[in-house]
């Protein structure tokens, strides 16, 4: 529970700028993927860009300024 708790607080932290662009980029790289894989010709790195934004987004979320 006190995990759940810890990440909960993460979340709603501020994020620094640093970790803002790369959230930007990785939601960019996510959504790039998820247009490569509509088509009937998808890509094979699609999924592999897909997973690289997401997971890019989400840490970069968690990340917090621990100097303030």
């Amino acid at each position: 529970m006190e995990v759940l708790k810890s990440l909960k607080n993460r979340w709603n932290a501020p994020t620094p700028t640093f970790w803002k662009r790369v959230q930007s980029v990785g939601i960019a790289i996510g959504g790039i993927g998820a247009v490569l894989i509509a088509p009937p010709f998808s890509l094979a790195i699609a999924p592999y860009m897909v997973a690289v934004g997401s997971v890019a987004g989400v840490l970069s979320q968690l990340t917090v300024d621990d100097q303030r």
